[in-house]
């Protein structure tokens, strides 16, 4: 007989990335936000640093009336500046905005507590530490305000802590507001993260590792270290896939309680003659701006694949996939032309005002651009890892190669001022992604990929395609929309191969046979949206619910 689980009447969730469009945390919480909504109308509140001052946030709508007798009491009471509205996403939640800088002025107190109630060693701190810290405190006040002025011990609340980023939050409730159960995501360990970008083998020694002599010889103590103790102290720790759980066990010396895979909402994907459209319309951009750029004709059976992400060289796989580009160059078995883009926000400038011209020109042109690899100038031309691999390949664009690679190293948000599309509304256009994946604890890209039908390549080094694979009981090929690559420590050129073949083979392939695949990757999306993995969250709050009312029974025993 299934247990009954405890559902919560209330739901705080912090994050750094709650109205504030950094990564992959951002669209976890914005694509789920609309199934919680559903659910627990107006009792989810999200909470995220209000680091817009003074400028206007488009992802936040102030509403002035909403919580207005408490935020008034906040501000008087507990010197708490918030700015309270909704959140401009799907479902429309309820978002707090809180300002932190007051706290900086007793970040020494709030340090030394925490080394005292929880041994959170804040000493080696730099960089956003203490950015970070003093958000996620103030993000624990907030919460500790709202639960006084309108709970009681009768409510049953849960407060959702995102990343190394809100732990000292999470703990600073379990010690003032114990009645709250506490969840703790950690979506990426930071010294996992630490060691696969320092070149060391993460997955071979990661029995060997010890995470605080890794954390002290790779400089990240203070990140490692809230994150393990947040880990060891809430009531309910989680993440988000198997392969980052393995981190969790042997570098935090914790294994998750509960795993929360990354579902997403497909609301944004068009369909019926909206799809085939908006399709025709991306490819055709695509192509346009590769025309523009390299001063020819493109082949309108061309190829059009991509890769995309956090601009970490190694950890995404961008090393990988230029490989895999060189070595399609010379590709017997390729039987298309390949225009394959990178889209990685590097250190932008502006962008080409000779491509601007040409793209507003409606001229064709038989000349390329001078450096015809990248739509953006950027700050570091000359210490670029994208441009350093391809002039080390001696990758140049050149009409005869096959495979020609465009850079577009800004954020495609509709406003880069070359394509002036969103990101969104340019994956649809392609025929293929890759992402070759070495640290990915999830891994949102490949996802967003399949919902528009592109099949995609990523490992089983990523917590999605471990998922992919698991839904054949064995490895995923591209025939069933994601083709996952066994990736190790010291495999690269063999996946590269791996890759270059797969790609080759799909170019291959009739046109009735690529509308089949696209339709299998549209199937794997569709078994990943939130409805299916939500069920995971209710699991982690009951956890939470339940050690929570066990600690508060014994704290009342201890007090009698």
């Amino acid at each position: 007989m299934m247990k009954q689980l405890l559902t919560p009447d209330y739901i705080f969730e912090s994050s750094w990335e709650v109205c504030n469009k950094v990564g992959g945390i951002y669209t976890v919480l914005s694509t789920r936000a609309k199934t919680l909504q559903n659910t627990f109308s107006d009792r989810i509140f999200f909470i995220g640093p209000d680091v817009w001052l003074g400028k206007e946030n488009p992802l936040f709508v102030e509403d002035d009336i909403l919580l207005n007798e408490w935020k008034t009491h906040a501000l008087k009471i507990d010197n708490l500046k918030l700015r309270v509205g909704r959140w401009n996403i799907p479902g429309n939640p309820i978002a707090i905005l809180v300002d932190f800088q007051s706290f900086f002025e007793i970040k020494n107190e709030i340090y030394a507590q925490a080394w005292e109630d929880f041994k959170v060693d804040s000493l080696h701190a730099y960089g956003d530490y203490d950015e970070a810290s003093m958000f996620s405190y103030a993000a624990g006040k907030v919460v500790e305000s709202y639960y006084k002025y309108h709970l009681t011990m009768a409510d049953k609340v849960i407060y959702h802590a995102n990343e190394w980023m809100t732990g000292l939050g999470a703990l600073y409730l379990q010690k003032h507001v114990p009645q709250i159960a506490t969840v703790f995501t950690t979506h990426a360990t930071s010294i996992g993260r630490s060691i696969a970008g320092n070149n060391k083998p993460l997955y071979d020694y990661l029995f060997a590792y010890n995470g605080d002599q890794m954390a002290q010889e790779l400089n990240v103590e203070s990140k490692h270290s809230i994150e393990k103790q947040t880990a060891h102290f809430v009531d309910c720790f989680t993440t988000v896939s198997d392969i980052t759980n393995n981190e969790c066990r042997e570098l935090l010396e914790k294994p998750a309680d509960v795993i929360l895979k990354n579902g997403f909402e497909d609301d944004f994907v068009p369909k019926g003659e909206e799809f085939t459209y908006k399709r025709k319309y991306a490819r055709a951009s695509l192509i346009n701006l590769a025309e523009k750029l390299l001063g020819t004709k493109v082949s309108s059976n061309a190829m059009i694949i991509g890769t995309s992400g956090r601009y970490e060289f190694k950890n995404k796989g961008i090393n990988v996939y230029l490989e895999v580009l060189n070595r399609l160059t010379r590709d017997k078995n390729l039987n298309k032309e390949i225009i394959a883009f990178v889209n990685v926000p590097g250190w932008v400038g502006d962008a080409r005002e000779d491509l601007k011209e040409r793209l507003e020109s409606g001229l064709d042109y038989d000349t390329p651009l001078e450096c015809p690899l990248i739509t953006h100038w950027l700050h570091n031309m000359t210490h670029d890892q994208v441009l350093d691999m391809m002039k080390y390949l001696n990758m140049r664009n050149t009409p005869d190669s096959k495979v020609k690679v465009i850079f577009v190293p800004c954020y495609l948000d509709g406003r880069d001022g070359i394509l002036n599309e969103t990101y969104y509304d340019l994956i649809i256009g392609s025929d293929l992604t890759v992402y070759p994946s070495y640290y990915e604890p999830w891994g949102y890209t490949p996802l967003e990929s399949v919902a528009f039908k592109v099949p995609t390549i990523t490992t089983d080094l990523a917590g999605f395609g471990l998922w992919a694979n698991s839904l054949k009981e064995g490895t995923s090929h591209l025939k069933d929309g994601v083709e996952v690559i066994h990736r190790t420590d010291y495999n690269y050129s063999e996946v590269a191969d791996m890759i270059k073949d797969t790609i080759a083979n799909y170019s291959n392939l009739s046109d009735i046979e690529v509308e089949e695949l696209r339709e299998r990757a549209g199937n794997i999306a569709e078994k990943a949206l939130w409805k299916h993995f939500i069920c995971n969250y209710y699991e982690a709050y009951d956890v939470a619910l339940r050690n929570a009312a066990s600690r508060c029974s014994k704290m009342i025993k201890m007090n009698l």
